[in-house]
Order: structure tokens, then sequence, then C-alpha cells
């Protein structure tokens, strides 16, 4: 009789793994390591655990316990995690081609879904490592019985944040700090039945916070259809995994640039969503500008972004994939795109067309490996009457706990900046309702500190006196002098190319 493992042991267990591999191969690697093996073992698991109830209900019928229909995932004869574990030499070759072999059986699910790994680099993996992981996860029946899908998927999260504490200069790749998708998800407010797309979607946390918040509401969340784009393939088919542990089988994440090549398209145009949610690269250098001046999709008519840096081609992508009705998007920015020069132009024209809704400034150290502010933007397509012509700054910088180098928002910080954004009206020193009128004025910057009352923080302790203050105001202003004099040259070197 299997036993129920509890979240504490799951955890250690899962955490383990990736000790095996400590100062065998680098942090940053774990994950394109220990996710494809947890995946395989928790298929085989929970297969073994199909043919036993299909078993037990024809009473013994091994034929009926084998057809396809009886398992989510089919596992071709001799690929099984049973038949890898016995394997002592070339080890590495087995599981690779019992991963392949797995794609192969299920192509609409899982192709690619292992990722691109060397698994045969005996340099890097040996034999002996391989069968020290292998022994690991046997001692565990990850079946959905022994671990249900809610526990599994949990413990999936946590070792995607462990992965990313330990790794820390490749976190951002694929991990987004969970507090901030927390509050992301509440004010774009999902409803069942609805599409929310993620074009930048790392390892699909956006997507799942999202699609969750509607299950923890009580309400039916399964009808929900997610899509997500990302470029990195081990990073993309850990979103496709925590997908289905997380037990979601409806939703398309594909491989790919979505600047380049954007992958949901429908009649020659952008597919529309309700919800676009993101966190993209920041401010990615190595992009193709000249593609952008004639982007046949059309994400080009606020302007195109300068050629070191696409910030603002990611943003006009997310508002061109809005649904035209009832879309919102939120998107993860560093604070520099409310008002540099190089983009003024843009920013005019969506402050124009009355799109921003709302704008949280936040914390230091929410990015892995930056200690830079960052910032939400919110926008819709078509806003209530009440807000039009109209957009709220929420100055939640001090809604913040940090610990240790990483900083997160604690449930009140959430709390305050959600009921700040749906009560929408002015609070003293942290949120305010601006007319576009004013926007004009300050010549369409939209740095927080020009509309809310600021108190002075720093690591949420009042300043003793403004000095420090204008200090620091002062080395930031340096900093973006420097930083948009680098831009100005890039530009320079363009135009004489």
């Amino acid at each position: 009789m299997t036993k129920t493992i509890s979240a504490q042991e799951l955890e250690s267990y899962l955490w383990q793994a990736a000790n095996i591999l400590r100062g065998v191969i680098d942090a940053s690697e774990y994950k394109s390591i220990i996710f494809p093996l947890m995946f395989f073992k928790r298929i085989s698991d929970a297969y073994d655990e199909e043919y036993e109830i299909a078993l037990a209900e024809s009473k013994g019928d091994k034929e009926y316990a084998s057809y396809p229909e009886q398992h989510e995932f089919q596992v071709p004869k001799g690929y099984h995690w049973n038949d890898v574990r016995q394997i002592t030499k070339e080890v590495g070759r087995a599981i690779k081609n019992a991963m392949e072999n797995l794609e192969k059986a299920n192509p609409d699910k899982l192709m690619g879904i292992f990722g691109d790994n060397n698994w045969t680099n005996k340099e890097r993996l040996s034999d002996s490592i391989l069968i020290n992981l292998i022994e690991h996860f046997s001692s565990l029946n990850l079946s959905t019985k022994n671990v249900p899908q809610d526990e599994f998927g949990t413990a999936y999260e946590f070792l995607i944040k462990k992965f990313a504490d330990d790794s820390g200069h490749t976190a951002a790749e694929f991990y987004t700090n969970r507090t901030v998708v927390r509050i992301m998800a509440l004010i774009m407010n999902p409803k069942p039945g609805e599409s929310i797309y993620d074009p930048t979607c790392g390892s699909g946390g956006m997507l799942l916070n999202s699609a969750l918040l509607v299950k923890e509401k009580g309400q039916e969340y399964r009808g929900l259809k997610l899509y997500g784009q990302e470029i990195n393939l081990i990073t993309s088919g850990i979103a496709r995994m925590n997908m289905f542990i997380h037990g979601f089988n409806e939703f398309h994440i594909v491989r790919g640039d979505t600047l380049k090549h954007p992958a949901f398209v429908e009649n020659d145009k952008l597919k529309k969503f309700n919800i676009v949610i993101a966190n993209p690269p920041y401010s990615i250098s190595k992009w193709n500008k000249e593609l952008w001046k004639h982007d046949p999709w059309g994400r080009n008519k606020y302007g195109v972004p300068p050629a070191g840096n696409a910030d603002y081609a990611f943003f006009q992508h997310c508002i061109c994939s809005m649904d035209e009705k009832n879309g919102r998007c939120g998107i993860l920015y560093p604070n520099g795109i409310l008002e540099r020069d190089a983009e003024k132009s843009m920013r005019q024209k969506i402050v124009e067309d009355d799109l921003i809704e709302c704008i949280v400034g936040l914390g230091k150290d929410l990015f892995y490996n930056s200690s830079m502010e960052s910032c939400l933007v919110f926008c819709k397509t078509n806003k209530e009457k009440s807000k039009k012509g109209k957009i709220l700054f929420i100055d939640a910088k001090a809604e913040i706990t940090r610990k240790q180098t990483q900083s997160f928002l604690e449930p009140h910080h959430i709390k305050k900046i959600h009921d700040a954004y749906k009560g929408f009206e002015d609070i003293k020193g942290f949120a305010k309702v601006v007319d576009l009128d004013e926007v004009r004025k300050n010549d369409f910057n939209l740095n927080l500190r020009l509309y809310v009352e600021e108190k002075r923080y720093v690591d949420n302790s009042l300043l003793e006196t403004p000095l420090k203050t204008y200090i620091k105001e002062w080395k930031d202003s340096i900093k973006e002098l420097e930083k948009s004099t680098k831009e100005m040259n890039e530009a320079i070197k363009e135009v004489l190319k």
C-alpha cells in the first residue's frame, strides 16, 4: 500500500535530487536535468496507477488495462522508468531514448517537452551520477494517488523557486517573483472561459497563477484558454510540464521568438486575447529593428523602438494582442519605460489612445540579480466610463519585505495595492487619479514622483533628513544620464551605418 507523501517530504526529496548534481554541473543547468527526470518518473508512475485501476475495473483483463484510452500518456514498451532503471552502462543514452520515444508516442502533448539536454556527454553526466539520480527518484512513488496534482504542482513551483535562488544570474529566464505575479493576476481578474496569453512565458507561472486564481474563487477554471510563447527550448518544456503537473491539459505553449515570429495568428492577423500578462526580457539589445519597421502584423503602430532596447516592441506586441472589446494587459517592467526620451513619441501615442489604466511603482530587488525598481503597467482597450481620460498612479515602493538579497510582497501589501486599484481614487501619499491633461503638461513623463506625493523611503524607513533623498536622486539621475547617452550614441551609430 502506497503512503501519501507530505509536502515537506516531497520538497526535501526534490531538492535532494539537485544536491546530487551540486559541484558536478553549474546550478543554472539543474533545471534541464531534474525537471525532465521528475516528469518522466511522474508519467511512468501515473501509467502504472492507471493500469492497476483499469485492471481492477476489468477483473484482471490485462489487454483492457493496456488500452490507450485508459491512460493520459502512452508509455511504449521498453521505455518505462523501470526499464531505464535496469541500465548500468550508457545510462544517458537510455534516458535519451526513453524520452524521445515517449514524445513520439504522445506527439500532440509531449513532442519536444523534455528539451535538448545532452544526456550522453559522460564528462558532464557520468553513468554513476545518472544512476544516483535515478535511484533517488525511484525511492518515492509519484503516482497521482500518492502525490495529488495540487501537492505536486506546489512542489514543482517550490523547485522552480529554489533553482532560481540557486542559479541567480539565469533566474530571470524562467522565474518571475510570484508575489508580484499574484498582484498582477488579481488586477487582471480572469474569468471563466477567458483566454490568457503570455508572450514571454518562461516556466508558465503567470499563466498558471491567473488560472489558479479562478479555481481559488470556486469558479469553473478548466474552460480557460491558456497560451504562451517562450524562446528558450528547455524553459518552454518546463512550462508545458508545469501545466500538466497542475492538471491543465488544454493549453498552447509554443517555442519561438515572439518579436520575430509570433506564434498565435488568425486570418493573417495577430490572435486577440482577453488577458495579456507578461514580464518581457529587460531592455534586450539584440533584436531586429529593421524587421520591426516593416512588421507584417502592424505592431509598430506607435513607432519603432531604438536599436538597443526592445522594451516598447514588447509593449506594442502586448497592446496589439488585446481583444478590442474587453482586452486588458498587465506588464512588469523596469521603471525606465515610464520616462526615457528615446521612447517618448511612442509613450505619447499610447497615452493619447487612453489605453493605460493604472501604473504601480514597486520597490527594489524584485528582479533577480538586479536592485532596480520596477513597475506594473495595466492597460485596457475599453476602459469603464468613469476611468476614461484618467490614469491611476499607485506608489507601492514601500510595500515590500526584504529577505537576504530578495524582496517580495506580503499578503497585506498585495491587499493594499489591490484595494487601491479597485477603489480608483486618491489616497494621500499612496495613490493618485490623474487626468491626461496633467500627463500632457509633464510632457508624457509617467514617473510616479511627478504625480504621487512622495514619502521619502530608504529600506522601508522614513529618512531622518531630506538630504539623503537628494543625494540618492542625484545619483539616480547620473545613472539615467549615462544610460540615455549610451542609447543616443547607439542611435547615432545606426544612422551613420
